[in-house]
């Protein structure tokens, strides 16, 4: 249930008050991505003043992915029962002193538990909030450019926080970790007032508490394991064990669910091929994209010796070309459809990652990397929106909560488990002899499978442009009228 201050008027303009809840929740989702990005460039300065190992430096950031893969189904089903603006709130003040908390301390074990905390508050605020706006604003024009800047605002994010941690670690690594605390709280005290009050779901035949058990331990083992296997060996038996331990949780949770009166995930949204190709794309969006600038930021800093600054302003094109679309991408998916648009995007990256494929030791930034960069930035201005759109469009209100998470889940599962398989590449080429040249040689397959992982990307995508438009149209799932699941499959993008 939405307050009348914070829906549309009738003719589709937007008050002010609902202007300032999206800009809450953007920020909500700004801190997500900024906290990502920004961690990496500090983890020298880390290592340094808390003397720690690089293994246990990897944990910084693989506690945050950890915590924030692992419990976002719980996050988002938790969502649609207990209340969307109620859980994001928690979450987000959870967040705020989770920062505090990792700027302050002096041990590694704590700066990892706060990382974790961040991860798992991350789990709740990003399904909840982007289940607020599909439900605050009508399917069509006017969600679609809600979602274009909401999600305009993780790439800006994770842009300037590049460009941030590259400044602020000059001074101390410490305030980029305390900085996202005081925009937290900003945006906690802005949302205390402004977040339409949501009912909680009613006639819900219970908590799935077996789902929910069984969904957030096979999601954190999945993510635990595709974490270490580059360290512990992909072929070891503990990984191996850790895989087929993984596997068998993720039965049980399915045939739970299959009998549950009021399952974590409805498995019936998956019967729609539209919301299967929005859940693919976003595993293969983000996992190449992570691969890609993961090598990228290794080849600009251990083999041209660029500075952390001047790394983070080489991807700042990418970063800028996604804001300053954001206001145009609503209605371009209003015109074309977001199946064309993933596609297109798709389309754009390949070719992005292909020309990337041309650097050597001596790159001249404008006509290599540079044109690589924009394509890449026009990409992900394309397909980041689509996929929210494609993956929320025809989901009924109770189950907003329930789809974001599973589309969050799609985007961190595959991130973390094509930068393991990009890491494990460059790994096995790894050089005996590491000069400059045959480091850059080693990179160039993993440099590959980021842009294989894309090409995957964009013949999925394309199966959706078999089936004919039409001009109402965009994404249909297969919905639930009732708790029992009275089933509806229709076809659309």
């Amino acid at each position: 249930m939405t307050s009348p201050l914070t829906t549309p008027t009738s003719d589709g303009r937007w008050t002010p008050r609902l202007w300032g809840t999206l800009l809450v929740l953007c920020a909500a989702m700004f801190l997500d991505a900024l906290d990502v990005s920004m961690v990496g460039v500090a983890l020298p300065s880390i290592g340094s003043d808390l003397g720690l190992s690089t293994s246990t430096l990897q944990w910084i950031v693989s506690g945050y992915i950890l915590g924030y893969g692992g419990l976002l189904l719980l996050g988002g089903r938790t969502a649609d029962l207990l209340g969307r603006r109620q859980v994001f709130l928690i979450a987000l003040g959870v967040f705020a002193l989770a920062s505090l908390l990792g700027g302050l301390v002096d041990s590694g074990p704590l700066l990892i538990a706060s990382r974790f905390i961040k991860g798992l508050s991350a789990a709740f605020t990003a399904p909840a909030g982007l289940s607020i706006i599909t439900t605050t604003f009508p399917e069509g024009p006017l969600r679609n450019r809600a979602l274009s800047i909401y999600t305009t605002c993780a790439a800006t994010g994770f842009s300037m926080g590049l460009v941030l941690s590259g400044l602020l670690t000059e001074a101390s690594w410490r305030l980029t970790m305390l900085l996202p605390a005081p925009i937290a709280l900003i945006a906690l005290a802005a949302g205390l007032k402004l977040l339409p009050r949501s009912e909680r779901e009613k006639d819900h035949n219970g908590y799935d508490v077996p789902g929910a058990v069984l969904g957030t331990a096979s999601m954190l083992l999945l993510v635990f394991t595709v974490v270490q296997a580059p360290e512990v060996g992909w072929a070891s038996a503990r990984t191996l064990l850790s895989f087929l331990a993984a596997a068998v949780l993720l039965t049980l949770f399915v045939a739970v669910e299959r009998r549950s009166a009021g399952p974590l995930i409805r498995l019936g949204v998956l019967r729609s091929g539209s919301q299967i190709r929005a859940q693919l794309g976003a595993m293969a969006f983000f996992g190449s994209y992570v691969g890609f600038q993961f090598l990228a930021t290794l080849y600009m800093q251990s083999l041209l010796g660029w500075s952390a600054l001047h790394t983070a302003l080489a991807f700042l094109p990418a970063g800028a070309l996604v804001a300053v679309s954001s206001t145009k991408v609503g209605a371009i998916v209003d015109r074309f459809g977001t199946q064309r648009l993933i596609a297109a995007g798709f389309a754009l990256m390949v070719v992005g990652y292909a020309l990337f494929l041309r650097v050597d030791l001596d790159p001249v930034y404008a006509a290599v990397i540079l044109p690589s960069m924009l394509l890449i930035g026009a990409a992900c201005a394309l397909v980041f929106p689509s996929l929210n759109i494609q993956a929320t469009n025809g989901v009924d209100d109770h189950e907003q909560g329930m789809v974001s998470g599973l589309l969050n889940t799609s985007v961190q599962v595959g991130g973390a488990i094509f930068l393991a398989v990009v890491t494990a590449v460059v790994t096995a080429g790894a050089p005996s002899d590491p000069t400059p040249q045959a480091v850059l040689d080693s990179y160039r397959p993993g440099f590959t499978v980021a842009t294989g992982i894309a090409v995957a990307g964009l013949l999925i995508s394309l199966t959706g442009l078999r089936t004919r438009r039409t001009p109402t149209t965009s994404v249909v799932v297969a919905k639930s009228t009732t708790p029992q699941e009275a089933e509806r499959v229709a076809v659309g993008d």
